[in-house]
């Protein structure tokens, strides 16, 4: 049986290197108490402007009470925002500054009869896209056993040679060094080199 590249394969792969993590639950007291000093308010001037007792909002901010929903829209009123950003973390923490070299033919290796990929970034958990550069291999379509189609967007962008882009919906494309094509994944696809030696490719796969 031929072997065509297996986009579900190298997205298992991406991500068996870390499980997905449930999302920790916000912690509303501390929330609280960092909505309030970034205004520069006191307990006092905070409750005021909320128009709860002080001591209401001191035991909000030590968790010692579960805020009434009619208590949270005050509250929301008094620190001048509304109530579902009470329950969103601050942008900063979703900043986590990750960031992953690969130097030339560090990739993780994923070859194929088709194609030879080198999957880029591989050191990063839970990637919003997969990277990974691609010798293409194929010089016919009958090598390939049908369409290739998956979830998701893909960006591909020609490195060296010359490859053609054969979609489900549209005229095959001829594509030289500095080219690229984004198009629906779920679209049948495939790509083969139609220059002398083996072209090589960037593929940039969306993992959502």
């Amino acid at each position: 049986m031929k072997e065509t590249r297996d986009p579900k394969s190298l997205i298992r792969i991406a991500r068996e290197s870390g499980a997905e993590a449930a999302p920790e639950p916000l912690d509303l007291p501390a929330r609280v108490r960092e909505l309030r000093k970034s205004l520069g308010l006191t307990l006092e001037q905070a409750a005021n402007q909320a128009g709860l007792a002080r001591s209401t909002l001191s035991k909000i901010e030590n968790g010692q009470m579960s805020p009434t929903y009619e208590a949270l829209k005050k509250l929301a009123t008094g620190l001048e925002i509304s109530v579902p950003q009470l329950f969103t973390p601050p942008m900063r923490e979703k900043v986590n500054g990750r960031m992953a070299v690969t130097r030339s033919d560090e990739g993780v290796a994923h070859a194929t009869a088709t194609y030879e990929h080198e999957l880029l970034a591989s050191s990063l958990t839970k990637k919003q896209m997969l990277p990974y550069r691609a010798r293409v291999r194929a010089r016919s379509m009958d090598e390939f056993d049908g369409w290739v189609r998956h979830d998701g967007e893909e960006f591909l962008y020609v490195l060296t040679g010359v490859v053609r882009l054969y979609t489900e919906f549209y005229e095959p494309v001829e594509m030289r060094r500095g080219d690229s094509a984004y198009y629906d994944s779920t679209m049948g696809h495939n790509v083969v080199s139609v220059s002398d030696d083996d072209a090589t490719i960037l593929w940039v796969t969306s993992l959502a």
